[in-house]
């Protein structure tokens, strides 16, 4: 008997209309849910924001039973407790009226302002991009002398004396170097402007809304806002269709009708802006002489970010290129004074080593290179040298009295004596005391 009770329980709960894989998929989404399906039910006829959310809304169209399958659903609503879980959802769910359209506008709504923040930006970005370019006079004068070194560098050739160039050429800047590699011809047309017109580098502070133009696709700009206004105008049918519902609870006509004004207003100035937009492209095409429909939006304002951004780095370059050139021009010169100062106290070192006693070949050889270097010539005379010149007065006057002499060996006598007295002569007087008792002897 509980066998029989358990096997007609397994058959009543037995999917009727609903395959396996769309009944566990809503299984899964109700159990993640967890309200009951008439406050569902009711939720969606009310439009409640509150309990209502973006994910829930997109999860519920996925995984929702196709509208004959709720139909099929709906004439077993007699039959509700004998069906398993996601059939009865549906049972629910089918009562309430064109239930897909109404979950995609309910969906709209909740989407819609994120839908004009993603719209609004762009096109007032490539505006203020647009007028950015126009008006830059720093940016007009750059173009002027990048046309005219390139026509110097193009002298002689086919390309010589050009009237303008593509905005695209602004980047193979680049790609002409130097025969040394070191420098492009970016950074000297970075470098000449920082040194002869210093005021046309902040050209890249007037381009200010050039990279988040650079970002922008017109061609998803454009399908965005022609969604827009295709959802606007589904919502507008299905405010139409749905207002004959006869239930208390319904409140989607009321609250899709005040938002459809909304919705239409905002769909209406942003195709305005979109359309001033593509004008002052066009405007900016003729300007720069180039087609807007074989150049892009995304493309122009592209280059023109890139070509900014190099300009910058190669000016930082060139700073940092300068920086360490003067860095190793004052590493030089400080050697240099180094090496000279080190020169000139080796030889005033030389010269105190000459003046100072010590054996002869030391003083030689001092003397030697005081001589050679001049150093001996701009010497003052002080007391050591007065006392040198009375030395040499001193051997003058020995050589003197030695020649008077007639007799080899009485010369040999005298010097010998002569010797032996200024052998312990060490101090200049006494030199003199001696200088002057040589003098009394010859005399």
């Amino acid at each position: 008997m509980n066998d029989s009770k358990t096997t007609q329980k397994k058959k009543a709960k037995e999917l009727k209309v609903l395959d396996g894989k769309t009944a566990q998929n809503l299984s899964i989404f109700l159990g993640s849910f967890r309200l009951p399906y008439d406050q569902i039910k009711r939720v969606i006829l009310e439009v409640d924001e509150k309990v209502l959310t973006e994910s829930l809304i997109q999860n519920l169209v996925k995984q929702l039973p196709q509208q004959e399958q709720l139909n099929a659903l709906a004439e077993l609503k007699d039959e509700y407790n004998d069906l398993s879980e996601p059939e009865q959802f549906g049972v629910i769910m089918s009562s309430v009226t064109r239930l897909r359209p109404r979950l995609n506008a309910i969906l709209f709504l909740l989407q819609f302002d994120e839908q004009v923040n993603n719209i609004k930006p762009d096109i007032v970005s490539v505006k203020a991009a647009c007028e950015e370019v126009k008006s830059s006079e720093n940016f007009s004068k750059l173009m002027e002398i990048i046309l005219l070194v390139g026509n110097f560098m193009n002298a002689g050739s086919r390309n010589a004396g050009a009237f303008g160039f593509s905005i695209s050429f602004l980047c193979k800047l680049k790609d002409t170097k130097s025969s040394d590699q070191k420098m492009t011809l970016m950074h000297f047309i970075a470098e000449m402007c920082e040194e002869q017109y210093p005021e046309i580098i902040h050209f890249t502070e007037e381009l200010n809304h050039v990279e988040k133009a650079s970002r922008v696709s017109a061609e998803m700009l454009q399908k965005s806002l022609e969604q827009m206004g295709k959802q606007i105008s589904t919502l507008e049918k299905d405010i139409e269709a749905i207002s004959q519902s006869s239930d208390e609870q319904d409140k989607f006509v009321t609250k899709m009708t005040s938002f459809v004004q909304v919705a239409k207003e905002q769909y209406e100035k942003l195709s305005g802006m979109h359309k001033t937009m593509e004008e002052d492209f066009e405007e900016l095409g003729q300007y720069f002489v180039f087609d807007t429909k074989k150049m892009s939006v995304e493309e122009f304002f592209g280059d023109l970010s890139n070509f900014k951004s190099m300009f910058s780095q190669s000016a930082m370059e060139n700073k940092k290129r300068k920086e360490a050139e003067e860095k190793i021009k004052r590493a030089k010169l400080a050697k240099e004074k180094a090496e000279k100062e080190r020169l000139e106290k080796q030889k005033k070192n030389a010269i105190i080593d000459m003046n100072e006693e010590g054996d002869a070949t030391g003083v030689m050889d001092s003397l030697m290179e005081a001589l050679q270097s001049g150093a001996a010539f701009r010497r003052k005379r002080g007391p050591r040298q007065a006392a040198n010149r009375r030395g040499n007065a001193m051997t003058s006057i020995l050589a003197k009295e030695l020649t008077k002499d007639d007799a080899i060996g009485q010369t040999v006598s005298k010097k010998q004596k002569i010797n032996n007295e200024a052998k312990d002569v060490t101090t200049p007087m006494e030199q003199d005391e001696m200088l002057e008792s040589i003098l009394t002897r010859s005399s």
